[in-house]
């Protein structure tokens, strides 16, 4: 392989690089909120008309340091503060896990916490087990636990959408503390189940010899090109997009599983969480990041169709 392969391509960051607050030392989730500057509360307030009349059955989830809204909800809708939304996770620091980086997405109406689990290994490589806690004000969903592990050498997240086990689920909040210790047993025994289940499908993957032609092939049948009908920019995308994939293959640390699925995902997955469009948006990356904690849907079809070559 030229060297000129690999500096022609992109800085390998973490997705998240450059987005929320690194946490210095926060022992717990409040700290880790409060350090990050998300300690601020969200009230539910009444919506009226263009008459001043009440607008029956919905309220505005409204931050208090601004006046935001952050979301338009039923009625029914219960909010969980920043500060309170991840009291569960404090058991699992005694479990290794270490408070890392903490944001917020599409200002404000998400909020993520990001763990890191110890590492371990799949294939021989290092492997970082994120874990992403997400709360939202925007009515999108209760608090969710995302799975977010990283192949150390590419920087690469590994959130596949196995037939198998979970990689993103919801929890419940309550206050009492020994409802607090169910949830976080829950959430160590889905994330070791993730894991051992993550392993056993990329060695599958790693032992599955997947020509380029093949791979060619379910990239063609996932983004068709009708050349009569199509316009020129979408046809150049499509294919600018397989020679971003083609090119991945050649890096050198995928380079090694290059003629197998494992090395294909990889392709896949490094132009997922890499890649700079050509028409680059300010908050592409917060938008990007966003896609990959509850899994990237290139990412997801590119797989799923790999999966089934494979079984």
């Amino acid at each position: 392989m030229s060297a000129n392969v690999e500096s022609m391509f992109y800085v390998r960051e973490v997705p998240w690089h450059g987005l929320g607050k690194n946490l210095e030392k926060a022992p717990t989730s409040k700290e880790a909120i409060i350090e990050a500057g998300l300690a601020w509360c969200v009230e539910s307030k009444p919506i009226y008309d263009a008459n001043g009349n009440v607008i029956e059955n919905f309220k505005a989830n409204t931050r208090d340091i601004d006046n935001k809204v952050l979301g338009i909800v039923g009625n029914k809708y219960k909010i969980v503060q920043n500060k309170d939304a991840f009291d569960f996770t404090d058991s699992l620091v005694d479990e290794g896990m270490v408070y890392e980086t903490a944001g917020s997405l599409n200002g404000g109406k998400k909020i993520w916490l990001l763990g890191k689990m110890p590492e371990t290994k799949i294939l021989n490589d290092d492997i970082e087990p994120y874990v992403c806690f997400v709360n939202s004000f925007d009515g999108t969903g209760a608090i969710k636990v995302c799975m977010t592990p990283v192949r150390v050498v590419c920087n690469n997240t590994l959130n596949f959408a196995l037939s198998t086990a979970k990689r993103m689920w919801s929890t419940i909040h309550v206050g009492n503390m020994s409802q607090k210790l169910i949830e976080a047993k829950t959430t160590l025994g889905l994330i070791d189940n993730y894991m051992v289940a993550l392993s056993e499908d990329c060695e599958k993957l790693a032992d599955y010899k997947m020509t380029d032609a093949e791979f060619e092939g379910i990239f063609d049948k996932l983004n068709p090109i009708d050349y009569n009908k199509d316009s020129n920019r979408k046809i150049e995308n499509i294919n600018n997009l397989k020679n971003l994939l083609f090119n991945a293959l050649l890096m050198s640390d995928v380079l090694p599983y290059k003629d197998t699925a494992y090395g294909k995902m990889m392709a896949v997955t490094d132009v997922a969480n890499h890649s700079t469009p050509a028409r680059l948006t300010s908050n592409y990356n917060e938008n990007r990041w966003g896609k990959i904690i509850t899994g990237h849907p290139f990412v997801d079809t590119m797989y799923s169709q790999i999966r089934q070559a494979v079984a």
